[in-house]
């Protein structure tokens, strides 16, 4: 166990061949950026853009795009991360600190949670945030791309990323990522938009998607751009059987899911041993 007040380990890890980035000059090294396809490491840059555009508008947004329901996905999978004090957390792709918000509570002063997130952007309005609530004694921030973590082996109890993963350009290799880190015992939680589970719910919400949001984020956020990929990345996604099975071959055991708002978003539950 890491003593209460050692920091996270940052230093001193090189990732290894499996977690760095596939060869940007291999004509078969490519992805998708919402319905786009793309070059990997074009993919990173275009994000990056994406939520340096929506970091400041990016809570307001969240409200309004879910009517406030994302908080109750949220606290759901707190209550699911089983979290005890004197634990350490990582919150990847952590954003503007919602989790790492309810996360800090639970802790306590004899516990660390770890912000992490890849856009400098998001980070800095998540790390604003909770100071201005109060909460500064047991976070830390990290910027940091879930494809190579910088800590080292073992390090956290729990690890959740929510409504990150579908961003990343290799969730495979995230996900070997995210086990490595993950003290034996420790589980994994991943909050994601997913697929409906009833045909009638689909078509609500493509049309929601496709002809309501990118007008919400033009009106809002004056973005349309960023939201219609928001709308494109979530079709994209991997099911939520699909995804389990990732997480089962990147190590995970005793892979769950749990559909909330009728699949319209999926927690997915991993444990290490």
């Amino acid at each position: 166990m890491m003593s209460e007040q050692q920091p996270v380990p940052q230093q001193n890890y090189q990732a290894s061949a499996s977690e760095t980035a596939a060869d940007p000059s291999s004509p078969t090294n490519t992805t998708h950026f919402g319905f786009k396809t793309v070059a990997h490491d074009e993919k990173v840059s275009l994000v990056a853009n994406v939520f340096h555009s929506v970091a400041a508008k990016y809570d307001v947004m969240n409200d309004l795009m879910s009517l406030g329901i994302h908080r109750l996905w949220k606290r759901f999978t707190i209550d699911c991360s089983g979290v005890r004090p004197g634990q350490h957390v990582l919150d990847l792709a952590g954003g503007t600190g919602d989790l790492t918000a309810l996360f800090s509570r639970r802790v306590g002063p004899s516990g660390k949670v770890v912000l992490a997130d890849i856009n400098a952007s998001m980070l800095n309005v998540g790390k604003d945030k909770l100071r201005d609530l109060g909460l500064v004694q047991n976070i830390s921030y990290v910027q940091a791309n879930a494809e190579a973590l910088p800590f080292a082996d073992n390090t956290f109890d729990i690890i959740t990323i929510a409504f990150g993963l579908r961003n990343v350009t290799d969730k495979d290799a995230a996900l070997r990522s995210m086990f490595r880190v993950l003290k034996p015992g420790g589980r994994l939680l991943v909050l994601e938009f997913s697929k409906p589970t009833e045909a009638w719910l689909s078509k609500v919400y493509d049309a929601y998607s496709f002809k309501l949001l990118p007008v919400m984020g033009q009106l809002v956020a004056n973005d349309r751009e960023s939201y219609q990929y928001l709308a494109e990345s979530i079709r994209m996604h991997p099911d939520q059987d699909t995804l389990k099975q990732m997480m089962e071959q990147a190590g995970f055991a005793q892979t769950s899911y749990h559909n909330l708002t009728g699949g319209i978003v999926a927690l997915h539950r991993g444990y290490k041993f």
